[in-house]
């Protein structure tokens, strides 16, 4: 199919508001009579709250309000509220916003203070007495999945395979997806390999902290400012914990300085909120860089066992897995996308995943790019790089051999429809890096495969034509990577006019309807498709218009690449757009979309490391990323999520980590201490973008935005592993562990 605006690359319509500093971020908004929140945080890990005396900080000069758990209204706490990535009981969101009766993790909020300045309310704040009655803390899966383990929560009972089974416990969920006989299966394997994992907790690392700002009407409506992925699902967790209608509730999105869905989930709208009601004015609360690593949701750490037998020729017969993920305070590990994704890549007969959902004395879990595959595509593909080895067969042919394709049946469940797992797999082993020589010793090359579902979600898009041919497009789909511009690209194709005519807005809650969060890799794919409809009703209206003007059928009037005929008629888009004050007045296109199809992503990794031996420091000599984006409505965007996803992975696999004491205090929380991977310490990623496209999508879109974050990490364990002949299996893989590694390796036998 030829197209005329996708594929090309025209500069993005937000691109001068950001470089010259124009665009307005959530701290940047301002409004007559402002008041600065601050919010009191725990000092310990897991403590019981015995009293909160807040009459210091009331009296103190300037203080305008001061809020406790106790201000929220008394509903139902078994409710269950979604948050964006999913429902959960509304007792528990509202525990993560300010703490009741235990905190259960250091920096879990207990109190907020509004004053007249930001110095005045962090000195109020720490006027607040609170006792406490410290308890037991624990801070690993394993850790708290043992009988003696203290209970974080009196009421959490353990599913087990979707059945309640009354024991109270820190497993919240233990979940099972099965496929074939893995039994048989590792019977009839040749060679079967079998490893334990664990990974760190890691942060998203976003620059902008959260926040928000709110106005509580005296009409009794509430204004939100905040940076948010999704302006619709803070609105409605803000009214379910605050008890009132979303219609009450009007949420405006500003600029995003990154999220990497860390910003889906409320933490301080509904504080901001309910301070501003106690005192008559508008509530600003920005959260200190601490508070971000300590309160808000990081990635769950995890425990995993990964057994795979193979047949000689490389054939797989049976996979196995046992993932225990780390779920923070509350539950939700992102456990389950961690283990539908974990053998998603290949075509296997026999596979069988256990999964559990873990609380532990952390921050309470959020989604980051690609939840939970991260985790389990280390593990996975770090033993099947293993068995490539000790089968003697190239780790991507190894990999083409059992690779999904249309019709392969996950462990989860669903088929496959059209995929890009073999193109991807082939544009890998094809490329200039995988062909080029790899000399010298210290050095490794190390590759992985990684999947990512998408999600599709409700998504709402209106256009306004005007008089000059130009079109407003309105949508409600936060931009984070250029998203304004891929939807109005998807217009502009149907329009036949250039992106630049087209001028996208992102507007509030009560602007446009209802649009999901921008995650799941589904903003240009869903509200793109919603943009694709809306323009679709542009067209047919522009029939009619012509059809007027010439007195014929509008069945006659055809429409291509923005022009209009019908026999010896014709006239383009703007020229037909002039008139159209005088053929009937405005025309408005509009479409809500709630789209299936959406189409899984897969993408893969090319990495050469060189270790030093003297340091255990590892340098990324060259680094590819290759993964199917369905159509590259903007190449530049596609490679630069591809690119973005890559660095973060480096930064999981080399560096990140919450390096906790004993008493589950974050040791490194800032971003000097938490060691995050700069331009000094990355090369050039290359991009290979493939193309298949998704035939659940008008233009074969599939989202683009997670995949690549899952392969680095394994790609480049499985590098160094072939650079110092021994395997590491935890993450991170920093000088420390590398060094133990290579003298652990002087005491056993090589790749052991």
């Amino acid at each position: 199919m030829k197209f005329s605006v996708i594929g090309t690359r025209p500069i993005r319509h937000d691109g001068a508001d950001k470089v010259t500093g124009r665009a307005l971020y959530g701290a940047d908004f301002q409004m007559a009579g402002l008041l600065r929140g601050f919010i009191l945080r725990s000092p310990h890990s897991h403590a019981r709250i015995k009293r909160i005396d807040t009459s210091r900080a009331e009296a103190f000069p300037g203080v305008h309000a001061v809020i406790t758990t106790k201000d929220f209204p008394q509903v139902d706490g078994k409710k269950m509220v979604d948050l964006g990535e999913g429902a959960t009981p509304l007792a528990y969101a509202r525990g993560n916003v300010l703490a009741s009766d235990k905190v259960l993790y250091r920096g879990h909020a207990v109190a907020a203070v509004a004053a007249v300045n930001a110095h005045i309310a962090e000195e109020a704040a720490s006027l607040i007495v609170v006792e406490y009655e410290v308890l037991p803390c624990v801070l690993t899966a394993p850790g708290a999945m043992q009988p003696s383990a203290p209970i974080i929560h009196q009421d959490l009972t353990t599913k087990e395979l979707g059945v309640d089974t009354g024991k109270v416990s820190n497993i919240a969920d233990h979940i099972r997806f099965s496929i074939g006989d893995t039994e048989a299966g590792f019977a009839a394997a040749d060679l079967i390999v079998e490893r334990e994992f664990n990974t760190a907790t890691v942060h998203q690392g976003y620059i902008e902290p959260q926040n928000a700002t709110a106005l509580w009407n005296n009409d009794g409506r509430i204004s939100i400012w905040c940076s948010t992925q999704g302006s619709f699902a803070v609105r409605d967790a803000t009214a379910a914990i605050l008890d009132l209608p979303v219609s009450q509730i009007k949420v405006t999105p500003m600029e995003i300085g990154g999220g990497f869905g860390g910003k889906i989930n409320v933490y301080l709208e509904p504080v901001a909120a309910l301070l501003s009601k106690k005192s008559g004015r508008p509530v600003k609360i920005l959260m200190p860089r601490q508070a971000v690593f300590e309160a808000t949701g990081p990635t769950p750490g995890s425990y995993m066992k990964v057994k795979i037998g193979a047949k000689e020729d490389g054939t797989i017969t049976a996979a196995q897995a046992y993932l225990a993920f780390e779920a923070g305070a509350y539950p939700g590990a992102m456990v389950v996308p961690g283990a539908m994704t974990a053998f998603a890549c290949y075509d296997l007969a026999n596979v069988l995943i256990d999964g559990y959902d873990v609380v532990v004395n952390k921050p309470s879990t959020a989604a980051y790019r690609a939840p939970g595959a991260p985790n389990s595509a280390f593990a996975v593909e770090s033993v099947i790089d293993e068995l490539a080895y000790k089968l003697d067969i190239d780790p991507i042919d190894l990999r083409l051999k059992n690779a999904a394709k249309e019709g392969t049946r996950r462990a989860d469940g669903p088929k496959f429809p059209r995929i890009g797992c073999i193109e991807v797999l082939q544009a890998m082993k094809n490329s200039a890096h995988y062909k080029s020589p790899l000399t010298g010793p210290n050095k490794g090359r190390g590759v992985a495969l990684g999947f990512w579902f998408n999600i599709g979600l409700p998504s709402s898009c209106t256009l306004n034509v005007t008089a000059d041919g130009s079109v407003n497009l309105i949508e409600g789909s936060t931009d984070i990577g250029g998203s304004r511009t891929s939807i109005s690209m998807q217009a502009a194709e149907v329009l036949g006019l250039q992106a630049a005519d087209i001028h996208p807005t992102i507007v509030d809650t009560d602007s446009i309807g209802y649009t999901g969060v921008t995650g799941g890799s589904r903003t240009t794919f869903a509200t793109g498709w919603a943009a694709y409809e809306a323009a679709q009703d542009v067209v047919r209206q522009m029939k009619e218009r012509a059809a007027k003007l010439w007195e014929v059928s509008p069945d006659s009037v055809s429409a291509e690449g923005g022009i209009y005929k019908s026999g010896a008629h014709s006239i383009g888009f703007k020229d037909l757009a002039s008139q159209i004050a005088d053929t009937g007045g405005p025309i408005v296109g509009r479409a809500a979309v709630n789209p299936r199809g959406a189409g899984g992503s897969f993408a893969g990794a090319i990495v050469d490391v060189e270790i030093d031996p003297e340091t255990g420091k590892t340098t990324i000599l060259r680094f590819t990323c290759v993964q199917d984006a369905g159509r590259a409505i903007h190449p530049a965007y596609v490679e630069g999520q591809m690119q973005g996803g890559s660095v973060q992975g480096i930064g999981w696999a080399l560096n990140e980590e919450y390096f906790m004491s004993t008493d589950g205090r974050m040791m490194n929380s800032s971003f000097l201490d938490y060691r995050m991977p700069t331009a000094l310490d990355v090369p050039m990623i290359e991009t290979i973008i493939v193309e298949v496209p998704n035939p659940g999508h008008p233009f074969g879109v599939r989202g683009v935005g997670e995949a690549n974050i899952i392969p680095p990490q394994a790609a480049i364990a499985n590098a160094i592993t072939h650079a110092i002949g021994t395997r590491l299996t935890r993450l991170p893989m920093n000088p420390p562990a590398i060094m133990e590694a290579i003298w652990c390796q002087k005491s056993s036998s090589p790749l052991s």
